[in-house]
């Protein structure tokens, strides 16, 4: 049997309904300063507009350290009525305060990456603070501009280790859309992670047709996040790959997400898109360009299987 670990528990994979997959409801970054997501009732609104406009699940791609704000899951979850999936993992070296990185290595990272996925995660970003009965659905990796670092290699492995002792699913932060053809040389090629287990992110911000389908053809899933941001080429050609990947078979491996990762990206606070996007404008331009089938399948039955493991 599979199920879905959200933040209040394992559930059916059928029970996730309309799904957000890719999203951030708190952020925070030394790399970033300015854009930190980190107000609960900011998060409230969003969960309670997407709630309203028929979404069913959010996933949250925040991974450990970055002010995931794991304690707050919970009570959001309930209270908007939206499961909400968790992450845990590490992203890029340079989105870490010095020193934190070093701790968490000493004692094992795909130890603590399996922990947070079958114990719970830690409520705050230090090492040794307290752990929640929350536990986290995935693992959230990243490569780098055209290729992997050390530190990438590194969390990799990790995240390859824990999905062999649990299952669980790993979603991959690619910068500007690159890499993705590395990361899948590395995690299935050398460190035997079943394709259907590895979220590609980010690949709007590459729109290569001939790329996207080479990564289609191994059997990963493929995610296209972050609509309406001026600086990637998103909204206008979002479509277009699509279409292409779907003509070529690929629709039941296409996933979508807003990735919200600022305040003033939130539509509820913020004025920007935010969560609510993806319901209130994106989802009918995807079944009007594919069919009402093929948008079931992108926010519905492809996530469905995506986040669902043993």
């Amino acid at each position: 049997m599979r199920a879905v670990r959200t933040v209040l528990g394992d559930v059916p994979p059928d029970r996730l309904g309309v799904c957000d997959a890719h999203d951030h409801l708190f952020l925070r970054s030394p790399a970033l300063p300015g854009h930190e997501l980190d107000d609960p009732a900011a998060a409230a609104a969003e969960l309670a507009t997407f709630r309203e406009l028929g979404g069913g699940t959010l996933v949250q791609w925040t991974p450990f350290g970055m002010g995931r704000a794991a304690g707050e899951l919970p009570a959001l979850s309930r209270a908007a009525g939206v499961h909400l999936v968790a992450a845990t993992g590490l992203h890029q070296a340079a989105h870490y305060a010095p020193g934190l990185l070093e701790r968490l290595r000493g004692g094992g990272l795909a130890a603590f990456f399996t922990a947070e996925l079958t114990e719970g995660m830690l409520t705050g970003d230090d090492p040794d603070g307290p752990r929640g009965p929350a536990r986290a659905g995935m693992v959230k990796v990243a490569g780098m501009f055209h290729g992997l670092d050390g530190h990438a290699r590194e969390v990799m492995a990790a995240a390859a280790e824990a999905h062999h002792a649990t299952g669980a699913p790993i979603g991959v932060h690619h910068e500007m859309g690159t890499a993705a053809a590395d990361v899948l040389a590395l995690l299935t090629g050398q460190l035997g992670v079943p394709a259907a287990s590895v979220l590609l992110g980010h690949l709007n911000r590459f729109p290569d047709p001939g790329l996207h389908r080479e990564l289609a053809a191994s059997g990963a899933y493929l995610a296209f996040d972050g609509p309406s941001r001026a600086h990637h080429a998103t909204d206008w050609r979002l479509l277009g790959c699509l279409e292409d990947l779907a003509a070529a078979g690929h629709a039941d491996q296409l996933l979508i997400g807003g990735d919200t990762t600022s305040a003033t990206a939130r539509a509820a606070t913020g004025g920007g898109p935010g969560v609510p996007y993806l319901l209130r404008v994106l989802r009918p331009r995807i079944a009007a360009a594919l069919g009402e089938d093929a948008a079931a399948a992108l926010f519905v039955r492809n996530p469905a299987r995506a986040f669902a493991w043993a």
